[in-house]
């Protein structure tokens, strides 16, 4: 009977394994019912999202608590894909160098069906030059013998993501940086080139940051491919409703729009000013609503439209996605 008392006594005391033990995945959010309302009435041709989902700071907004940023690198993507606005997500890592199918398919597998990602070419598809970094080592402002490769693009980046994400879910996305790229006429001809003879099947999306380039001829090149342009909010670039016009981009099978950056910020600046991203530190209303006429314009065409949002943008993607998601719904549904 004592011993009995005493393990009664113990008990009061066994809070038992620690929260992390009892809960080792990342979990998402309870979100209010204003944004699982919204999730809701947002058309099924909508893809909102992140540039990434690897951010502390969304506790509370994506996360249900505070996670490492390796651990939501690592294992976020299913949390992040249960918020009633994410349809989308854009994949960064692959920027910096290849990744195996393998890797990709873990990301495809994590997110439900009709889940679209923007998944970045290695830049060594898209550099003339090597920037002049000591990331770089040897090559660093050397020649790039893999600018416009379609080979090396065939079998380094459009075949992990085919056998990895898969055609049908999402784009590969072709980034270029501001650097001289010849006259429109000259560059157009040779991207059109290099988007010819790459493999059928990818939705093959192309973002510039030199403004001159963005003419017809560019957008001539894009859609003898079937390729789209991808519109970017960026100080570099005129309004993405502009972009929209130059290129003539209606004609490609998706709308795409990466909103990165306000005016009078640069990267480093705006991710110093607002981190931990987790509120709206700069709302861009005139941004949001040039992106949310693109999302009108593709619903009333049946296209496809993924737009994902950098915390630099307004200091928090999900906000931003938020009030962006409101743009889109109420004014389509009073039209």
């Amino acid at each position: 009977m004592a011993r009995r008392k005493a393990e009664d006594q113990l008990a009061l005391f066994d809070l038992g394994p620690p929260p992390e033990a009892k809960r080792q995945g990342v979990e998402a959010a309870t979100q209010p019912l204003e944004v699982e309302e919204l999730g809701r009435r947002l058309p099924p041709e909508i893809h909102l999202g992140g540039s990434t989902w690897s951010f502390p700071g969304w506790a509370g907004l994506v996360w249900d608590r505070s996670y490492s940023q390796s651990k939501l690198a690592r294992e976020g993507l299913a949390a992040y894909a249960r918020h009633p606005l994410f349809r989308g997500v854009g994949v960064d890592r692959t920027h910096y160098a290849p990744v195996e199918a393998a890797e990709l398919a873990v990301y495809r597998e994590a997110v439900p069906p009709g889940f679209l990602f923007l998944v970045k070419a290695h830049e060594a598809c898209t550099v003339a030059r090597w920037p002049d970094h000591d990331r770089y080592g040897v090559h660093r402002g050397q020649a790039n013998p893999l600018f416009l490769d379609p080979a090396y693009t065939a079998d380094q980046v459009v075949a992990p993501f085919v056998e990895g994400i898969g055609a049908d879910s999402g784009a590969l996305l072709f980034q270029f940086a501001p650097q001289s790229l010849g006259t429109p006429g000259q560059f157009a001809e040779r991207l059109g080139s290099f988007l010819t003879a790459l493999p059928r099947g990818p939705v093959y999306a192309v973002e510039l940051r030199n403004r001159e380039q963005v003419t017809a001829e560019y957008g001539d090149a894009l859609a003898a491919v079937g390729a789209c342009h991808c519109h970017n909010v960026h100080p570099r670039m005129p309004d993405i409703r502009a972009q929209s016009r130059l290129s003539g981009s209606d004609r490609g099978p998706m709308t795409i729009i990466r909103w990165l950056l306000g005016a009078g910020l640069t990267y480093e600046e705006a991710g110093r000013r607002y981190a931990p991203f987790n509120r709206l530190a700069a709302p861009d209303p005139a941004s949001r609503q040039s992106v949310a006429d693109l999302a009108h314009a593709a619903i009333a065409a049946g296209r496809p439209f993924l737009c994902t949002i950098n915390n630099n943008a307004e200091g928090c993607a999900p906000l931003s996605a938020v009030e962006l998601a409101r743009e889109i719904v109420v004014p389509s549904e009073a039209a």
